[in-house]
């Protein structure tokens, strides 16, 4: 039986602390996410919340199928789709400095953000999550409600646009 199944367990039991931990657990990544593709850090903090009461919201019809994560993704996903439509604007990613990887200068950081900005809409979910949020591609497509070909394609196209820009930019 593995942790989360364990903790959901805990969970649809009411069991506080199990509800503390699940949200310790996976808080940061989520945050992250949100806060990829959303130019607010505060905007990112809502959805996060939000992706969070959402998913305990719809605990008792929850169907653990191996990772909660990639449910987690899900919602956070279809949350900052929604953020734009209502807000009526293309998205563009503002990639931030990660927390627990901090870039080295701001120069790196920009030019990070400018590499990440050049990508098609459809290939910066794929790309955010494999590149910097570590994702397995299985776990890509499970999150984007897509195929596996699919996110291997996205993801060799990300690699090849990132590394044309990146060879421009190099002086």
């Amino acid at each position: 039986m593995d942790a989360d199944f364990r903790l959901l367990s805990q969970m649809k039991r009411g069991e506080e602390e199990a509800i503390e931990c699940f949200v310790r657990k996976y808080y940061p990544s989520i945050l992250q996410y949100c806060h990829y593709h959303l130019q607010e850090i505060h905007d990112a903090e809502d959805l996060t919340q939000e992706t969070f009461a959402r998913f305990f919201a719809s605990l008792d019809r929850y169907k653990h199928y191996g990772k909660a994560a990639n449910y987690l993704y899900v919602i956070a996903g279809n949350l900052c789709r929604d953020h734009y439509r209502r807000q009526s604007e293309l998205p563009l990613a503002d990639l931030p400095e990660p927390a627990d990887r901090p870039l080295d200068t701001l120069d790196t950081r920009l030019d990070l953000q400018d590499a990440f900005r050049i990508l098609p809409p459809e290939i910066q979910p794929a790309a955010v999550l494999f590149f910097l949020q570590e994702r397995k591609q299985r776990e890509i497509a499970k999150i984007l409600g897509i195929g596996l070909p699919l996110v291997k394609y996205r993801i060799r196209k990300a690699r090849e646009l990132l590394a044309q820009f990146l060879r421009k930019e190099a002086p």
